[in-house]
């Protein structure tokens, strides 16, 4: 039995929510400053599935540290599976989207997790 996996996005908190996103998940450790819990309209904060406060801190948006960074944080999610399975058994039911605050939309850690999570679920099959 084949199962239709969802679509992963990724999206700042600051944008307004699509029609399309699916379920919402908020993947940074702190909550993105100036947003309501009604503007984020996420369905669940997990905080956990973020790169750890030292990692976070050694990054510091730095993108000259990008490559290393998505090593170093694909590292501690491989550490730590438990954290990331709401959100393939959400992409397994539908489509996700993977809310971030960070300015940079390119270099952040949903992008790194987006990454991962696809990877996870297309081994999976």
């Amino acid at each position: 039995m084949s199962t239709q996996i969802g679509q992963i996005k990724v999206r700042r908190a600051y944008d307004t929510a699509a029609p399309d996103d699916g379920r919402r998940f908020l993947v940074d450790r702190f909550w993105p400053r100036g947003i309501s819990k009604e503007r984020a309209q996420v369905e669940r904060w997990l905080k956990e599935a973020a790169p750890s406060a030292d990692l976070c801190r050694w990054f510091d948006h730095d993108v000259e540290r990008w490559e290393e960074f998505r090593q170093r944080y694909r590292a501690e999610l491989d550490a730590h599976p438990e954290v990331v399975e709401p959100l393939l058994e959400a992409a397994r039911q539908g489509d996700v989207t993977l809310v971030y605050g960070a300015r940079d939309t390119e270099h952040n850690q949903a992008v790194v997790l987006k990454e991962y999570l696809e990877e996870r679920l297309t081994r999976a099959e």
